[in-house]
């Protein structure tokens, strides 16, 4: 019983170490920056572009990261992720090198460590921006939320290729008029469920992070959900064509870990499969 206490208060700890920091949410219009080497706007130059987003250079907790297995603690104790979504307005919009999802009013929320975080809006990069033991899959989808204090939780899914996925096939609809709109238009998309995005796995990674686009803000808490669901390539293909931004990609790269830990939470307390 001690261990498991010990436990807890050492996920307690970390969880709350990096709120002396306040993140500052994702930019809406990303037309400052892109994803190509040599333009003077890469990931490489992100921190000089704006003195706001100096910590994209120098921060110590940037997302994203490569999840080693041999660097990971497996900690069976830190418990199930609790979702407690529910349907909201929303409308789509081409924020210049994403395909952004907005709900008006919050969609719900997930807790973590006892507080509520609310869904605000969930947007995808291709390949995926995290990495395993080295690898890259095909897409991630981030989930941002933010709890009244304006700290803000990540919940990300990666996909690989294989079978269309459900609830981006419900958003395609919606994201082929921006083809034809101006940069930051909303395309109304009416009631949209955030439960109908499938998570598949009690399995997920947990650490203390950044934003992955300026401003690269940090004390982020992040988690990565274990299991790998599937994508088409046809999904893919609309995301980044319909953003019209020159580039294939919209990944940043990984960052150093500079010593974080990583927490995996599994029921059974060993790693098993995704």
């Amino acid at each position: 019983m001690w261990g498991v206490k010990t436990n807890l208060l050492l996920i307690s700890s970390l969880l709350l170490l990096p709120f002396n920091c306040t993140p500052s949410s994702e930019v809406e219009d990303e037309h400052a920056f892109d994803y190509l080497n040599g333009t003077g706007k890469g990931p490489e130059r992100w921190g000089e572009i704006n003195p706001e987003w100096r910590i994209c250079d120098n921060g110590n907790m940037q997302s994203p990261i490569d999840l080693l297995n041999h660097r990971v603690e497996i900690m069976p104790h830190l418990g199930r992720l609790h979702r407690k979504y529910k349907p909201d307005h929303a409308f789509v919009m081409n924020r210049g090198h994403d395909i952004m999802l907005k709900w008006k009013r919050g969609a719900g929320s997930i807790i973590i460590n006892g507080i509520h975080y609310t869904l605000k809006q969930c947007h995808w990069h291709s390949p995926s921006e995290h990495t395993f033991n080295g690898s890259r899959y095909h897409m991630e989808l981030h989930m941002v939320h933010e709890n009244n204090e304006g700290k803000l939780a990540v919940v990300g899914i990666t996909y690989k290729f294989g079978r269309p996925d459900p609830f981006l096939q419900k958003i395609i609809p919606h994201v082929m008029p921006i083809e034809t709109t101006e940069l930051g238009a909303e395309i109304d998309a009416g009631i949209i469920n955030p439960r109908d995005i499938k998570i598949g796995s009690r399995k997920y990674y947990r650490y203390i992070g950044s934003l992955t686009v300026p401003p690269c803000s940090e004390g982020v808490i992040w988690t990565l959900v274990k299991k790998v669901r599937t994508v088409s390539r046809e999904q893919v293909r609309i995301l980044r064509e319909a953003v019209h931004d020159g580039c294939e990609e919209n990944a940043r790269p990984v960052q150093p870990q500079d010593g974080r830990t990583v927490l995996l939470y599994t029921p059974t307390g060993t790693p098993g499969s995704r």
